[in-house]
């Protein structure tokens, strides 16, 4: 049974709103074109009835916007009626390209300006809508999950906040820590994995790569993303190593005990292409450091995959990498802002979400089961086949 038919199986829960605000326009755009073209392909006997009203249409996108006033204040506003409707949120918390204007003078959106404008639009929505799911790419204070000292748990408090407004579901993608879903264990909670995506797009790009044991090593950067890494290199059916990062907790450094030492854990590197898996690039000296590492241990080649590229101090340091051969290809997703720059680098990958995210909303937006979704198992396993089949000696 092909999926538009396991889809009409059931019925949606709601008209399907799309509501993707200023920081998410680009991928909200690529997802919706990607729900027209499906749902225009399917027919049977009920898609005109009431249950599927609105059901087939130009575009799921729906007008919503978050203007600012003179003192930098704002408002949340839903230009059209969302009564009865299953709307999917669409929010990047990461995007600094845009600007708001307070007392005459710019301010870039921090992730707390983008956080506020979403509770905007949710509250615009006045609880007519008949269900909200947000899709928040990157978890809104992710990084603050857990408690050492007395301070705050913002990330916990703004899942319990969101569940208060009425939000059913939160899709996010490769959480800090997914167990963070704890503060609200009766709601929808999502912490989708990039896998696949990250070996489609590598051998898409790669046409020399040899996916076996003796060739081809996972990478954790620290102890954080081993489980990462035994995913990914169970799956592909080769080595993992990973580093353990010696910090000197005698001082902080801005906001952080300082990195002494990467110690690496694992077999021999000599002469295998080697892919560190982690969940961001921030500042990017992690990665760069580990990347060095691995090329003083003479790896082949150096890739870099991370869901959120983030590079918080810009590229001059990746060019120097790239230049001197300490890394040989980035990839990062599209579901953060991405700069007209770093997608002119040569060594960079994009890789696109949007028909990940596509799927997902049309499965939840019929209340059907994602877990096949969520296991790209034999879908990693299919790529890996045909490649291997397509680059034959």
């Amino acid at each position: 049974m092909s999926r538009n038919e396991i889809m009409l199986e059931s019925n949606p829960v709601g008209t399907l709103g799309i509501v993707s605000l200023k920081s998410c326009t680009e991928l909200g755009k690529k997802v919706d074109e990607y729900l027209v073209d499906w749902r225009s392909t399917r027919n049977n006997e009920h898609v005109h009835t009431l249950d599927f009203a609105g059901y087939q249409r130009d575009s799921y996108l729906m007008n919503a916007q978050t203007p600012r006033f003179g003192s930098g204040e704002g408002k949340g506003m839903i230009m059209e009626t969302v009564r009865g409707y299953d709307l999917f949120i669409m929010v990047d918390v990461c995007n600094s390209s845009l600007e708001y204007s307070m007392g005459g003078v710019k301010n870039r959106m921090s992730p707390d300006d983008h956080y506020q404008d979403l509770k905007r639009v949710i509250a615009a929505c006045a609880g007519k809508a008949r269900r909200i799911n947000v899709i928040m790419p990157f978890l809104y204070e992710g990084r603050q999950h857990k408690r050492s000292i007395r301070e705050s748990l913002d990330c916990a408090l703004m899942l319990q906040e969101l569940v208060s407004m009425g939000v059913e579901n939160i899709i996010t993608f490769d959480a800090h820590d997914p167990r963070v879903q704890n503060a609200i264990p009766l709601n929808g909670f999502e912490s989708v994995q990039a896998s696949y995506q990250f070996i489609k797009y590598l051998l898409l790009n790669m046409n020399d790569l040899e996916i076996d044991n003796d060739h081809l090593m996972i990478i954790s950067p620290d102890e954080g993303a081993t489980s990462r890494a035994i995913y990914l290199s169970s799956i592909l059916g080769v080595d993992m190593g990973m580093f353990y990062k010696r910090r000197d907790y005698s001082r902080i450094v801005d906001g952080r005990n300082p990195i002494v030492a990467h110690e690496f854990l694992g077999s021999n590197v000599e002469g295998k292409d080697v892919m560190i898996i982690d969940d961001m690039i921030s500042s990017g000296e992690s990665i760069l450091d580990v990347a060095r590492e691995l090329k003083a241990r003479k790896a082949r080649r150096v890739f870099a995959a991370c869901t959120f590229g983030l590079f918080t101090n810009g590229f001059k340091k990746f060019d120097e990498a790239y230049e001197n051969g300490i890394i040989d290809r980035i990839l990062t997703t599209n579901l953060v802002y991405q700069s007209p720059e770093l997608l002119s680098k040569p060594y960079y990958i994009n890789v696109d979400m949007s028909k990940y995210i596509a799927l997902l909303v049309d499965t939840i937006n019929h209340d059907g089961s994602i877990s096949s979704i969520l296991d790209p198992v034999e879908r990693i396993h299919k790529r890996v086949d045909e490649y291997r089949e397509s680059h034959k000696k």
